[in-house]
């Protein structure tokens, strides 16, 4: 494939100040056991935790308000190890808060630091939707300009490091469409998926996967780029068994919704793809989809993205060199 540069920097974030530490009511509550009525925490604070903690009641990071938050686990431990999740029980939730009244914009959080935490479960990060099916985020993708929209919709700057999510059915981390510049770096990502280890969906743009072990057992590949653009994914070490290590491709149709964004200019280098067996799966396909889904009709009507052509266009994308083991 032949080289393309890798795309410009993106423009300065302006940054919050740091959250104020959290008071101890608020640790108090954090580890206390999960009851009826009472099994998740609503961050605004920074908290750290001490290598010993446990933490069983979800965390959601929400808004603005929580902005410049830092979680510092110090080793600590989120989550329910040995249980099974579903997805509507997050480890963590990152997400934003819809408009309150007509003509405001979204409110969502941005310079939120996890560090050097144990997560038993997933972590979601998202704006609009959950995932490409949401009804506020059908509705914008049927016109013009849906990819800003969303984007300006959804969390931004949030950087997980030295962390170990070990899932137990749902994708460990997924960041919703339109989540913009999340940083994964020297982390790793364990346990059972039945999707993916990472899922980059549609709008979403400029994250960084960089220098993380990636050994989640999955049902399909391990990293999805689906309609996702300008990601770097440099420097990790994919464990595959006999599954695919990284699809770029968009959908097209699901749920009614318009994808407007293709996965281009991405950049995939540097990687390890640790193989075994007779029987492997490509490491990276690029275009791996191009309308081959029974979903493809169900955008039909608009004269843009997937809905004018299923076919996933992606272009720009720097994949080589990479190491297979």
């Amino acid at each position: 494939m032949p080289f393309a540069p890798p795309p410009p920097d993106p423009p300065a974030l302006v940054r919050h100040a740091a959250a104020a530490p959290c008071e101890a009511a608020t640790r108090a509550r954090l580890l206390a056991p999960p009851m009826p009525g009472d099994d998740e925490v609503r961050l605004t604070c920074s908290v750290r935790l001490a290598p010993g903690d446990r933490v069983r009641k979800r965390i959601v990071i929400e808004g603005a308000a929580a902005s410049g938050l830092t979680l510092d686990c110090a080793g600590a431990s989120l989550g329910r190890p040995g249980e099974d999740a579903h997805l509507g029980a997050y480890t963590i939730a990152i997400r934003s808060r819809p408009p309150s009244r007509p003509g405001e914009g979204w409110d969502r959080p941005s310079d939120i630091r996890i560090r050097d935490c144990q997560v038993f479960g997933h972590v979601r990060i998202w704006g609009m939707a959950e995932n490409g099916q949401g009804p506020l985020l059908r509705e914008s993708s049927h016109s013009l300009g849906h990819t800003a929209r969303a984007q300006a919709a959804s969390p931004t700057d949030v950087t997980i490091t030295d962390t170990t999510i070990v899932a137990a059915g749902p994708i460990p981390l997924y960041l919703g469409p339109g989540v913009t510049r999340v940083t994964l770096r020297g982390s790793r990502l364990a346990g059972r998926s039945v999707s993916t280890a990472l899922y980059l969906d549609a709008e979403s743009a400029e994250n960084r996967i960089e220098d993380n072990d990636v050994e989640t057992e999955t049902a399909r590949e391990l990293v999805a780029v689906d309609g996702s653009a300008r990601n770097r994914i440099t420097g990790n070490r994919f464990t595959l068994r006999g599954q695919g290590g990284l699809r770029l491709y968009r959908n097209c149709g699901e749920g009614g919704t318009v994808r407007h964004q293709t996965p281009s200019d991405n950049v995939i280098t540097g990687n390890t793809f640790r193989t075994s067996g007779f029987f492997q799966a490509a490491p990276i396909v690029v275009n791996s989809r191009n309308g081959w889904r029974l979903t493809c009709g169900e955008d039909a009507g608009y004269p843009f993205g997937s809905s004018l052509d299923n076919a996933d266009n992606g272009t720009g994308n720097v994949v080589a060199p990479n190491t297979v083991e």
